[in-house]
């Protein structure tokens, strides 16, 4: 049995938590949104080749993050216009697994961004993990340009940093981030063997 929400369908055990279930919400989502869903689909080719930096049983859910981290910025969505959080919230009301929403919630460090939105109340009921789960996820965001292009972490902070003007909330955020994602990003290539 399913059941429709905005426009698609979700099984009500919830197969969020799988590949297939996952890219459903962000292919009904994110398309509108141009280069932000290119985003999101090389995101998840990143995150299946940095799967064996994971364990093997949560390779599938690693994907499943990938797809579903940048459903919060589709506009049926926006609550608070912090997107890690907005999807996150989205995720918690389908019944998503509670671990694949706060690894939504805490995507390419959202508590940094969340700190300059006066939002880190709002985020702090999800927990954040420290994992090699959410670091591959960091990594495969952090390595994946705006619209899919494959880059260095390096090169695709620098790009944000170029995006956003200084002083604003993001360039902020990923100003003081750099550092922490920068470590994920090798810690992950190191799990990698490369």
């Amino acid at each position: 049995m399913s059941v429709l929400l905005l426009g698609y369908r979700v099984g009500v055990s919830s197969s969020l938590d799988t590949p297939q279930g996952a890219a459903e919400p962000a292919e009904s989502l994110l398309p509108p949104l141009g280069n932000r869903w290119l985003h999101t689909q090389a995101v998840a080719e990143r995150a299946r080749e940095a799967s064996p930096a994971v364990p093997e049983d949560e390779w599938n859910f690693l994907v499943s993050a990938a797809w579903l981290h940048d459903i919060g910025y589709a506009p049926e969505l926006r609550q608070t216009g912090f997107h890690p959080l907005d999807g996150a919230r989205h995720l918690e009301s389908l019944g998503a697994p509670r671990r694949l929403v706060c690894l939504v919630a805490h995507h390419s460090g959202a508590v940094y961004e969340a700190e300059q939105r006066g939002l880190v109340a709002e985020l702090s009921p999800y927990e954040r993990e420290e994992s090699p789960l959410l670091d591959a996820l960091i990594h495969s965001d952090m390595t994946t340009g705006p619209a899919g292009q494959r880059f260095d972490s390096g090169r695709r902070i620098d790009e944000i940093l170029v995006r956003y003007e200084p002083g604003s909330e993001v360039h902020t955020a990923i100003s003081k981030a750099r550092p922490c994602l920068g470590a994920a990003v090798e810690r992950t290539r190191a799990r990698l063997g490369g």
